[in-house]
Order: C-alpha cells, then structure tokens, then sequence
C-alpha cells in the first residue's frame, strides 16, 4: 500500500472477522525499540474514556476486542503485533488508531524498515504499508481501522508526532495531566523493583507517557533549578514463554519422576482417558484466555468470558444424554453453548452420539457441537454425517478438533508467542505434557487404515485398478497424515506450514482427491507439498509403494545475477552441515534434468553441477534426501506414519534450515526433549 490509501477487508479475506496487525522496524545496533498503543475512537474521532487507550499497561480490552500480543522477533529486528475481533467492537467505535511511540529523546528516523503488515483469522497475510520518511517524530500513527457501510476498512497513514506520544494521545481526547511526570518515580512490580518507594495510585493511560516533560512547567520552579524527575523504569508487561534449557533437576536419581498436575499414570481404559482428556482442556481453555479463545474463534464464538463443564445430562426422549463437555462463552448478556464429543486412541465418533448432541443443540438453542478425537477432518470430507431438519429455524454447527490442532495451538503461544503470565505457561506446559504422553490417547491421526495394506500389496502385483474405492480411502488418509506433519512442524519452528494444493480455484476437493486416486493405481506414488513460512520454496515428499522409499526434496530457483559457477559454490558452501548422502540436481530449461550427484561427491568439485554446454540456463537447483518408509498402517516405530513425520523433519532440520531466507527452528531437538 501507498500513503493514504485504503482498502475493504473483506475484498481481501473471507476471514477479516478477525485480524493481527503487526508493526516492525530493524535497528542496526540490535538497541532500538518502540512502544504499541490502540486508540478507539468515536465518530468525533475522540477516545469515549482513558480506557479507549490501550498500551503495555492496559493490553486487553474487556470485551477481547482489542488485545497486544506482545513482540516477535523477525530476523532482522522485532515486530509488535495487536490483535483485533472486529466483531466485538463495540457499534460506537468509528475509527482505530495504531500508534507507536519512542522514548528517552529517541526517534522513529534512528529505524530502518519501519512498516505495518495485517494478517486475517486464518493467519494469511492481506497487505504491507512501509513508512519511507519517519523523520525525527519520536511517534507515528502507522495506519487506521475504521467503518463504512458496515465494513472495516484499513487505512496507510504514517503520520508523525514531533510531540511523541503525549501531542497525539492529547489529538484524540485522552486526559494527559500537567504533573504526569509525577508518576514517573513510581516504583516496578514484580522482580523489576529495584529499591523500596512510596505508593502510587494503579497506573492509568497517562502514565504510560514516560519520559515526557509536563505541558508547561512552572516559573518559580525552574528559576529554583529543581532536576527534572528521573525518567521512570519502563513496566511493559513481557510475554512468558517456556525456558529454551529446563533448569536442574533436584532429583536424587533419573529414576525419579516430577510430579505432574495432570497424571496419565491411572489411566486403565477407554473411557477414562476420554473423561480425562476432556476434563484437562476444557479446563485449562477456561483458565487461559489465550488459548480458549485461540480455539473457540474459528467455531464462531465471541470474545468474553468462558465457563467449560464436564458430564452434563441433558434430556433427550425417554433416555438422557450425557455429553463430554459443555462450553459456555458470555458476552454483553447473550450465551454461546457448544457441546463437546470426544474420542481418544483410535476410536471413532459415533454418528448416532453426534446426531442425538446436533438435535438437543439444535431444541436449546445452541450455537455449536464440537467434535474431538485423533482423526483430522477434511474439506469436504465430514467425519461424521448428520442429518439437519430444515424446518427448524434455529440453524447448529458441526465442527470438528483434532488432538494435533489443540497440541500445536499450545505450543505456539508457550514456545513462541508468549502468554500473559507464568501461571498461564505453566498450565499450558502441563497440558503439552500430558497430550504428548504415550498413556494420554491424544496422539493426532495414527492409522492409514484397513485399505493401507491392500493397495499396497495391489501396486506390488500390479492388480490395483483405477476407480478402486480403497485407493481413494488411502489418498484421504494420506491428506489427512500431511495435514498433522505440518501442524508438528509448525508448532516446532514457529512457523506457518500449510500443505499446497495445486488445483483451481473452486475445485470439488472429491474430484481432486479421485483423480489423486487414479494416479495412485497408475504410478504407485503418493505426493504432497509443504510452504514453511519464511522459506524460499516448497518442501514436498513423495512415498513411492513400488520401492518403499520416502524422497523429500526441495528445489531453490536460481539467482537473477551473477554467476552460474559461483551460485554452485555458494549452494555447496551454505549446505556445509548437511547430509553427505544429499541428493543435488541442477535444473535446466527445456530439458528433463542436468547434472546431478551427491553432496559427498560435489564437496570438493562444485563446478560438476554445471551443464557442459555455456549456453543451456539454469533455472535452479533440486535437494533431494531418500529413505525407507515403513509399511505398517498405525503409528508404530517402524509404521508409515512415524517414518513420513520423520522425514520431514530430518530434511528441515539438516537441509531446509541451512538455506537462505529460511527462517531458524527456535526450539531445537534436544531443547524440545528438555521442555516437552
């Protein structure tokens, strides 16, 4: 975007309900820093009280409209992010304003790269706005969200403040009183303090404003020379998240187990792995705000406050029924209900129990059932069908939760982003703890099922035929196996993995998935293709059932300038840790392929990747690692579905993670092993 442009949000997403702008910048000494403030305006573009002003001291709105979500380090400096449910803003709200501000006689001019970037519900990023002439304002309103017609707009503004945070708090209504510096000895909380002090009142939205010299001061007391009070220590509350090395164990020996808040040791059946499982994330959703709205705001439901209950009887017919769990949400007076279903190990939903929770929802006026299990459900694909009476008015929606999507929800905010205090961590880290124990039943989708070793053995002799129902049962199963390898990746690197389908937009997902099938009993592959946010390409892998070998393999295009030679140089030279058995191919135009060897052979002589006719263009470069795969269907060591996740990750670990623009693992394998 451009100064002073704007643009509609849902011309841009379908899932603008919700969005995370994030504001960046990079300074060259690694020191430079800025603080996020959000003003909500009314139509007179004034704030409604000093509680429309939302900073490091006031980061929440009550009703979860408007929520700092803390800073993200990028590789070059930091981004701020904010996050924003536009549907619970409240209808006398016209305009919000996103600001930062610097302090201490610093300037936004002394940053490079400053920008604002917005992302949608689904975390895909909508649009960029870079700040080119910040000048020595020492704060700037990067851009606006605000009504038209009864849509959010976004709006470039990049305007600067010479009178920093105070001259535009003051712009828009806020109450900045002459003796704010007063505050500015108040003393730090928590382990910042560093020496006893009087008491001060709670800190309110002016007292964010520090380092910043009252108004007007006195004559009397500048004639008498009085210091200016020291400038107050800054009390932004930090993100907590998870220690990258556990500290020493008290233990006497590793024999000795910690005492854990969730116990998987009882656990005898079924059914109380399924009570237990439910009870523990129902419970730590309604204790962590974070998280229980990280899971609830795709199902539909508002911000506000959440109640979670467990073994509920509701009447239905002769018999009650007794759903898992029940999840309540208030907001402004009005109740969101959602019943919960959950299965744990390989047990499957039962579409009678699902069927029996969609009427009684549907009768009490519920908005929502919610299924839970280890299977992962697919578009246009439903794991479970249901009837709907299109007589009733009220309408309920089904929607579905694997044990994968609620393990990685955890690990982003206790590995990554951070969440609002310790306490909050360490239930989330309890929770991580428990779904990943082996006793739990919450191991994500875990079975190829019963067509896995038919197929198989039908591309071995050559008999399966195109058409063929268990084809297309193993093609979902393998959608559904990438689906969970990118949720595992992502929630270790941090990072965005969605799987990539190359097909036209609007496509039916059952059409592409039969001509997938097709191609199966034809070539006897199975392919798929990861994009890692932050990485230059796609990692794709490929399970051969004629061989039982795994390829995964990505392909790096070629610079713009330079040297075919020194590319191969410095492609050999950034590959240094890398597996000696790495597979590299060089790719040509208008041919099936160029030179290739391995990694091992190409050390010493990376000249051997280049075609030997000069003119023939080289359009990039393919890494490719191989292994066996296992041929169990479940989820056993040897099993297919542990050798595929273990192949992804190897790849990225040894190979993707050494390329240039990939963005690093911020946990490694044995950090995992010490936090997890």
């Amino acid at each position: 975007m451009i100064k002073g442009s704007n643009v509609s949000l849902p011309a841009l997403s379908e899932n603008a309900g919700s969005v995370v702008v994030g504001l960046g910048w990079v300074s060259q000494s690694g020191e430079g820093d800025a603080d996020v403030s959000v003003l909500l305006l009314d139509a007179n573009g004034k704030v409604r009280s000093d509680t429309d002003f939302y900073f490091y001291n006031n980061p929440v709105a009550a009703d979860g409209s408007v929520q700092l979500l803390g800073k993200t380090p990028t590789e070059d400096g930091n981004e701020d992010r904010i996050g924003f449910d536009l549907t619970a803003v409240p209808d006398d709200v016209d305009r919000i304003v996103v600001a930062a501000s610097r302090y201490e006689g610093a300037r936004f001019g002394e940053l490079e790269d400053l920008n604002v970037t917005l992302a949608d519900a689904a975390g895909e990023h909508l649009l960029r706005f870079s700040i080119d002439d910040a000048g020595s304002v020492s704060a700037i309103i990067f851009g606006e969200l605000y009504r038209r017609a009864d849509e959010w707009k976004f709006r470039a503004v990049g305007q600067g403040y010479d009178s920093g945070l105070a001259g535009l708090a003051s712009d828009f209504g806020v109450d900045i009183d002459d003796d704010a510096t007063d505050a500015q000895t108040q003393a730090l909380s928590g382990d910042e303090q560093a020496a006893p002090v009087a008491p001060v009142p709670q800190p309110g939205p002016q007292e964010a404003l520090e380092a910043i010299p009252a108004p007007r001061q006195p004559e009397d007391d500048a004639e008498a020379g009085l210091k200016k009070p020291p400038a107050r220590p800054r009390t932004a509350k930090k993100k907590v998240t998870l220690p990258k090395a556990a500290r020493k164990s008290l233990a006497e020996n590793e024999s000795w187990r910690q005492a854990r808040l969730f116990p998987v040791s009882v656990l005898k059946n079924d059914h109380d792995r399924e009570m237990r499982a439910t009870s523990v994330l129902l419970s730590v959703m309604a204790q962590v705000p974070e998280f229980g709205r990280r899971l609830t705001a795709a199902f539909g439901a508002p911000a506000g406050r959440m109640e979670t209950f467990t073994e509920v009887s509701l009447p239905h017919g002769d018999t009650p029924r007794r759903p898992d769990g029940v999840i309540r949400v208030e907001r402004a007076g009005k109740l969101w209900t959602a019943l919960v279903e959950t299965k744990t190990n390989g047990n499957a939903l039962k579409p009678d129990q699902v069927q029996a929770y969609m009427d009684i929802a549907a009768r009490r006026g519920y908005e929502a059932v919610i299924t839970l299990s280890n299977d992962v459900a697919l578009e246009g694909s439903p794991l479970v069908e249901v009837k709907i009476d299109g007589r009733r008015k009220h309408k309920v929606a089904l929607r579905h939760l694997s044990w994968a999507e609620v393990a990685y929800q955890a690990q982003m905010l206790i590995r990554h982003e951070g969440v609002g205090n310790a306490a909050h961590a360490w239930l989330l880290h309890e929770l991580l703890h428990y779904l990943q124990h082996e006793n739990s039943g919450c191991h994500g989708f875990q079975n190829m099922g019963a067509a896995w070793v038919p197929v198989r053995n039908g591309i071995d002799d050559e008999t399966l035929c195109q058409g063929d129902a268990r084809a297309l049962e193993v093609v979902q199963s393998w959608e559904r196996l990438i689906r969970q390898v990118c949720l595992g990746l992502g929630g270790e690197l941090g990072q965005k993995v969605l799987p990539v389908q190359r097909t036209k937009r609007g496509t039916d997902p059952g059409e592409r998935r039969a001509r997938l099938a097709d191609s199966l009993c034809t070539d006897g592959r199975l392919h798929a293709e990861l994009r890692i946010e932050g990485t230059p390409g796609l990692l794709a892998v490929t399970a051969d059932l004629r061989t039982g070998r795994l390829r995964t393999s990505f392909e790096i295009p070629a610079p713009d300038q330079g040297y075919p030679l020194t590319w191969a140089k410095r492609l050999i030279r950034r590959l240094d840790e890398a597996p000696a058995d790495l597979h590299v191919e060089t790719l040509v135009e208008g041919e099936a392929g160029g030179p290739r060897g391995t990694l091992e052979r190409l050390r010493p002589e990376p000249a051997d990747l280049l075609p030997k006719d000069t003119a023939t263009r080289i359009t990039g470069f393919r890494l490719s690692l191989f292994k066996g795969m296992g041929n169990g269907r479940g989820n056993a060591e040897t099993g297919f579905i542990r050798s595929v996740d273990g192949a992804v990750q190897r790849f990225y670990e040894s190979v993707v993670i050494h390329l240039d623009g990939a963005a690093s693992r911020r946990t490694s394998a044995k950090e995992r092993t010490v936090t997890g």
